[in-house]
């Protein structure tokens, strides 16, 4: 299949209709909250675009929408509008403009939004859910010595994965593997992060003991795993030029997310695994890999 010659206004909104399924999902099991976070921040991102760049046309570009988009799928379903907008404006103010817009930031603005607010506001960014209490990932993060399969019968675990979330990330697989199939994402990305995540989980379950990190198959239909994967890592801008470089690059998000969500303060440590992968971008580049990608 010969790769469409897309602009990116039309890659952008390409990208951000193909978040619309994923969003249905997930308003199906978390409700309508999730459309008022997504709202929020787009309006949000959208005013933020128009106002540092004092150009009501950049609104086109659909850059704007998909951060916006990018933040209310990422933030937990309960938490205070204000926090949305404010996730929103540092993601265009502090994760775009500050590096001279579209095209030139270093960081994921989606995730330096969300990253922010779960720094500042921990406590409102605590993964609950009316219905189960904590989500898995806080069961499996915070079960002290029991074993994963006693863990497993928490009411936060689903058939699979994490409860809600496991259905979730099928969408976004589905939609990713859309993308992939289009050509509109290259597959390695996606396939870099989402092995460099299972791999060591299976490395490390040994049968589900209580030291082990939890199954291969729960890490990947937990959190927002393949909305990562196949939406937030393939950001052109932020990852590295060769392909060598960007499969090093997705695997090594990929670990980070699995060491964060087994030791860390968070339980899902995605944000903070994608921007620590930017962070290493110029090092990787410098990494005499042969083949490059175009810089366009």
């Amino acid at each position: 299949m010969v790769k469409p010659q897309l602009t990116t206004p039309q890659l952008m909104w390409l990208v951000a209709s193909s978040l619309l399924p994923g969003l249905l999902v997930a308003t199906l099991y978390f409700g309508h909250t999730i459309l008022l976070n997504c709202a929020v921040a787009v309006g949000v991102c959208l005013l933020a675009d128009i106002f540092s760049t004092r150009n009501p046309r950049i609104v086109s570009d659909g850059s704007a929408t998909v951060t916006g988009l990018l933040i209310g799928l990422s933030l937990p379903p309960s938490i205070p509008l204000h926090l949305v907008a404010l996730a929103g404006l540092a993601a265009i103010l502090l994760g775009k403009v500050v590096f001279g817009g579209l095209g030139k930031n270093t960081f994921n603005p989606a995730m330096v939004g969300y990253a922010l607010v779960l720094v500042a506001f921990p406590e409102d960014l605590t993964h609950f859910d009316a219905t189960t209490g904590a989500t898995a990932l806080d069961v499996l993060s915070h079960r002290g010595g029991i074993t994963v399969g006693e863990a497993s019968r928490s009411p936060a675990y689903g058939d699979f994965g994490a409860l809600g979330y496991e259905y979730v990330n099928v969408a976004f697989l589905g939609t990713g593997l859309f993308l992939v199939g289009f050509r509109i994402i290259p597959w390695y990305l996606p396939l870099g992060m989402l092995v460099g995540l299972a791999l060591p989980a299976l490395l490390f379950y040994d049968s589900g003991s209580s030291a082990s990190l939890g199954s291969p198959l729960f890490h990947l239909f937990a959190g927002g795993t393949m909305l990562a994967a196949f939406y937030v890592v393939t950001d052109p801008v932020t990852a590295p030029r060769s392909v060598g470089a960007k499969i090093l690059f997705a695997t090594g998000i990929g670990c980070f997310t699995l060491i964060i969500r087994a030791f860390g303060a968070w339980p899902d440590g995605i944000a903070f695994a994608v921007l620590l992968g930017n962070a290493f971008v110029p090092l990787l580049d410098k990494i005499p890999f042969r083949r490059r990608l175009p810089t366009s």
